[in-house]
């Protein structure tokens, strides 16, 4: 995998080599513009840790209001509203190792 941070496509996963990491769904709601923003820092900030995020992405305002969403962009994670706006990469580690520490037995 390139260490690089790039832009996250359509169906992409993140750290898929690692089929024995927990996978997520992850839903970036918003424009083309700001979504690609947020999927990159996520991207970045969270690629050394023991965890796979399939991204997909939804442009139609339309369907945001109806899934709550108010701001651009939003993450939706495994369908609960989970990162507004374009918070901070650290900020983004952070919250997801809670989401590790959490999920361990």
């Amino acid at each position: 995998m390139s260490q690089t941070c790039h832009s996250m496509k359509e169906g992409e996963v993140l750290n898929a080599s690692h089929g024995n990491y927990p996978l997520f769904e992850a839903v970036l709601y918003g424009d083309r513009v700001s979504t690609a923003k947020l999927s990159k820092r996520l991207g970045c900030a969270i690629k050394h840790l023991p965890i796979r995020v399939r991204f997909t992405f939804e442009y139609d305002t339309q369907k945001a209001v109806e899934q709550g969403i108010a701001k651009d962009p939003t993450l939706v994670l495994d369908g609960k509203i989970f990162l507004e706006g374009l918070p901070e990469a650290e900020h983004m580690t952070n919250v997801f190792k809670n989401i590790l520490r959490n999920s361990i037995p």
